[in-house]
């Protein structure tokens, strides 16, 4: 005999891992099981290799299972405990030797060290151990001393349904069991699989165990550790990258591009500063003294104080909202070195939130925390809309709390709260839910009109000392003007601010302006003469036109009067240094490829600054650059036919929206949308303008026009709503919504996804996906990430300090007859490939439907595979883990059960199809009324397999010899 091996470690009774020798065997067992061997091979004549299964008790007695007649898969550890090749023997023996003529006789067979064996398969350990396939994009086997590696698997290599799963068989040999364990976690945690699923995670998992590490093992290890299948799987950061690189490279970009304008492979300098400084700020005043403290100190502060837009509305007038994470983090601790006397850097909220997830893929909540890492002492500044959040639309009352509770939690300071009509009622809840999160309430008066003209008498200096007062009375801290068109002339900057100021003297003020008319700079100083307390501005090379006026203006002007900033014109020129390169990386969102400059028309038609942008390119982009100035035109005559409203987002979007249904309608003036309003589709947002699910418009809604709109008085008639939009809502149930959206995305869902999908379902959905699917692009140069790289063309990015990767794309081949590319990249002097499909060519009749994966009754196949069998029908009523589909792949059968109880409304699969994981196998209609007599009904059968039931039984250990 060769002593035995321990094989106590496995799952449905299939070994995971095997040891030799079994350790914390006593030798007294060793010996009988040994023996027990060797004389049944001899009472039955045996002339072969063979291995006897033992069972052992806890007491040492060992029971006789069975006896396999030939080499098994672990005999490799055999071999390297007592360096007999049994293969080599075999053929030996076959060739007419004997054992004694090779020298193996019982005396002279002894064991030394110690070696584990696993085995590296393509399986799923989040999918029940479900058998993945697919090519192998990249094949390394962590190798070195003490380590062999019988394997079959090679870079390029197809993984198909129809054989073993097994890709490798790693043994490690030590001194003895601990050392041998070390090894071969060293070449696991080593080895780089990419392309399909593998088990190393879960091997690892065992090996780091404190008992399997000290041999303690029995049958009932697995099933008594479930913590062992909580493995974490997924791309690495490289092939994730290099994936999201190669679908670009076949498909073109992933994200939509406005121009053709490519970007530019730009370097921006660095600004220096003194980072071994210990800076404070205004942000130290509100944690120390409270919101009550920050506005005290705002209000005595001698000079004027400076909100940096560059973060948020800057880019996102000027750039279309697309700056990453990743370019603000690189030149976060330099601005924050500068900007340390400002009163804020408004950086979130807006636009900022959607698209993060929309368009650059990254976590809003992450990009807020990092930048409040970076930047820990000056406050940070968003705009919320009221009611609305960060959304278009009213929300449940707990969403906007819980989600102004969370924006402080994760480093949030100063909300400018305002309603796109100036809706009282809208902003109290936006105020009560900062004010209950503990944040600095800045409650805004959005200004429209002119308070200069005494023509102008529905938006006069009353109604905004009225409205100022209201704000005042349900306690804002801070009182914001938000000019969002740049409408604020500097003659009405003066009254405006200059009234406020009289009969409010101690409330801080803070203006808000864009340069649409190119006026910004002197209304701004304006405004500060006048008596604000704080401004809006951006750094240079990030204003002007439809963003905020030059900051290096306005700082510059007011050094003149004698006005302190705190900000140093030489540390604006740096951060602006460092934009202007920056931007060029941004081209197919450069507002400038659509417009040259600002325009004082502003006055007339009231676009604000990002939407004029967004129409702008809109029409160019569509075609009718010659018809923007007949779009500005109906984009006022919409306004006054509204009832001439604030406008920002969302009310903005609803006057948009009518200007361009008027110009494509040929509708000129307000008689001809009444005359054909009986035949014509109005826009959504304009019905519901009028229905008012955005509040209620200052003055009501105008007539006949809102009845011809609802079709009031007719069948069809819209119903409209009455107060608060989002008063009537029913509570939004956080906590059943995260068990859906761990069940749908995994057990990654935290309290922020819950709030990132109750704000946009859809968009959230889309967001998980793409971060399944192409992982960390938050890595990826900004040119590379918008814009696919050339071959030949290197990417260089760091994941984290010191870890640097060199990406270069070397080729690409032409679509096979399976409508895929191959991509090849080198990472690190590494050869990697990957088979991208060409959307461009695929035959979409082969594609099959795919679940809806937030659809619970979407049954989806877990593995590639084939169907053997269907076990219900169409009609057929079934009780939640009922036998559905049975599917088959790699040896293994796996019965795919129904996750809910309902009716089978859908079976779009037949037996002998080939599936893909995720492919639709089934619809169950969870809704279906359960007394619908015609369905046949039933129960649970024969359910998926389990991993046993092993935990009540008594501790065994499983011994080969």
């Amino acid at each position: 005999h060769l002593f035995e091996r321990d094989c106590s470690v496995q799952r449905r009774h299939q070994k995971i891992v095997e040891i030799a020798p079994a350790p914390l065997l006593s030798e007294e067992t060793r010996k009988e099981i040994c023996d027990h061997a060797v004389a049944l091979a001899k009472a039955s004549n045996y002339q072969n290799a063979g291995t006897c299964e033992f069972l052992v008790d806890e007491d040492g007695a060992p029971y006789f299972i069975e006896m396999n007649a030939r080499l098994q898969v672990e005999h490799t550890i055999t071999e390297e405990i007592t360096g007999v090749d049994l293969v080599q023997t075999q053929l030996r023996v076959a060739q007419g030797e004997s054992l004694p003529d090779m020298g193996l006789t019982q005396d002279k067979i002894t064991m030394k060290g110690c070696a584990i064996q696993c085995r590296m398969t393509t399986e799923d350990p989040n999918l029940n151990f479900a058998p993945d396939t697919g090519r192998l994009e990249l094949y390394q086997v962590g190798e070195g001393m003490g380590i062999r590696l019988d394997q079959s698997g090679y870079q390029g290599l197809v993984i198909s349904p129809y054989y073993d799963s097994l890709l490798a068989k790693i043994i490690a040999r030590g001194r003895d069991h601990q050392d041998a364990c070390t090894k071969l976690h060293r070449a696991l945690s080593e080895s780089r699989v990419r392309g399909v699923k593998t088990n190393i995670e879960f091997v690892k998992k065992v090996l780091e165990h404190p008992d399997f590490y000290n041999g303690a093992v029995d049958t009932g290890f697995i099933d008594k550790n479930p913590d062992l299948f909580n493995v974490k799987t997924g791309l690495s950061v490289a092939m994730s990258i290099v994936k999201f690189l190669g679908e670009q490279t076949v498909n073109g970009p992933l994200t939509p591009i406005g121009t053709d304008a490519i970007p530019e492979r730009t370097h921006p300098p660095l600004p220096k500063f003194d980072e071994t400084e210990k800076l404070t700020g205004l942000r130290d005043v509100f944690v120390k003294e409270g919101a009550a403290g920050f506005a005290k100190a705002v209000r005595e502060n001698k000079g004027v104080l400076f909100t940096d837009t560059t973060w948020r509305d800057a880019h996102q007038s000027l750039l279309a909202t697309r700056v990453r994470t990743k370019d603000i983090m690189t030149v976060a601790p330099a601005t924050g070195s500068i900007m340390r006397n400002a009163y804020s850097i408004e950086n979130w909220g807006g636009a900022t939130f959607d698209v993060a997830l929309r368009f650059l893929r990254e976590c809003p909540w992450d990009r807020l925390e990092e930048m409040r890492e970076a930047v820990p002492h000056v406050p940070f500044q968003m705009l919320l809309r009221g009611a609305n959040a960060v959304g278009y639309t009213a929300y449940p009352d707990n969403v906007v709390y819980k989600f102004c509770d969370q924006a402080v939690k994760s480093g949030m300071d100063v909300f400018r709260v305002f309603d796109s009509l100036n809706y009282v009622e809208n902003l109290r809840l936006g105020m009560d839910a900062v004010g209950a999160a503990g944040g600095i309430i800045e409650a805004a008066i959005s200004y429209t009109g002119d308070v200069s003209d005494p023509n102008c008498t529905k938006y006069n200096l009353d109604y905004y000392l009225n409205l100022t007062d209201e704000l005042v009375k349900h306690g804002t801290h801070v009182l914001a003007i938000k000019d969002m068109a740049g409408l604020l002339k500097p003659r009405a900057a003066t009254m405006l601010v200059g009234a406020i100021r009289k009969e409010f003297p101690d409330l801080p003020i803070h203006v808000h302006t864009h340069d649409t008319s190119g006026n910004g700079v002197a209304a701004m100083l304006e405004c500060v003469r006048a008596g604000a307390d704080a401004i809006d501005a951006s750094v240079d090379s990030m204003s002007g036109m439809t963003a905020q006026p030059s900051m290096g203006a306005l700082v510059a002007a007011l050094n003149a009067e004698g006005i302190s900033s705190g900000i140093s014109n030489q540390g604006i020129t740096t951060l602006s240094e460092y934009w202007e390169a920056v931007r060029p990386q941004y081209a197919p969102f450069e507002c400038t490829a659509t417009m040259r400059s600002g325009s004082a028309d502003v006055y007339e038609h009231q676009i604000p600054g990002g939407q004029y942008t967004n129409l702008h390119f809109q029409a160019f982009s569509m075609g009718q650059a010659d018809q923007w100035p007949l779009i500005k035109k109906a984009y006022r005559t919409a306004n006054l036919m509204l009832g001439d409203i604030v406008k920002v987002t969302p009310s903005s979007k609803v006057v948009g929206d009518f200007a361009l249904f008027m110009v494509q309608n040929g509708l000129e003036s307000e008689a001809d949308v009444l005359d054909q309003a009986d035949t014509l589709s109005f826009p959504s947002s304009v019905i519901e303008f009028f229905q008012g699910y955005l509040g209620q418009p200052v003055g009501g809604f105008p007539e006949p026009l809102r009845s011809k709109v609802l079709k009031t008085g007719t069948p069809k008639a819209f119903p409209p709503v009455e107060g608060r939009p989002g008063a009537d809502l029913d509570d939004y149930d956080f906590e059943n919504e995260k068990k859906k959206l761990t069940y749908q995305h995994g057990e990654t869902i935290n309290d922020k996804d819950v709030l990132s999908h109750a704000l946009y379902p859809k968009v959230f959905d889309e967001y998980m996906e793409f971060k399944s699917e192409y992982g960390a692009v938050k890595y990826v140069p900004t040119y590379a990430y918008f814009s696919p790289i050339k071959v030949g063309e290197e990417v260089k990015f760091d994941i984290r300090k010191g870890k640097e990767f060199i990406l270069k794309l070397v080729a690409t081949t032409e679509t096979d007859t399976e409508g895929n590319k191959q991509v090849f990249f080198d990472v690190n002097g590494v050869p990697l490939s990957i088979s991208v499909p060409d959307k461009s060519s695929t035959d979409t009749s082969m594609i099959r439907e795919k679940a809806d994966k937030s659809s619970l009754g979407s049954v989806g196949a877990p593995m590639p595979g084939q169907v053997l069998s269907i076990k219900v029908d169409e009609g057929t009523r079934v009780a939640k883990d009922t036998s559905l589909v049975v599917l088959s792949a790699m040896k293994m059968e796996t019965v795919v059960t129904a996750p809910v109880t309902g009716l089978v409304k859908r079976i779009v699969v037949s037996p002998g199809d080939q599936v893909q994981g995720g492919d639709l196998l089934v619809e169950i209609d969870e809704k279906a009324p359960s007394e619908d007599k015609s369905a046949s009904h039933v129960s649970p059968g024969e359910l998926a397999p389990g991993y046993g039931s092993s935990i009540d039984e008594p501790p065994l250990r499983g011994v080969k010899v």
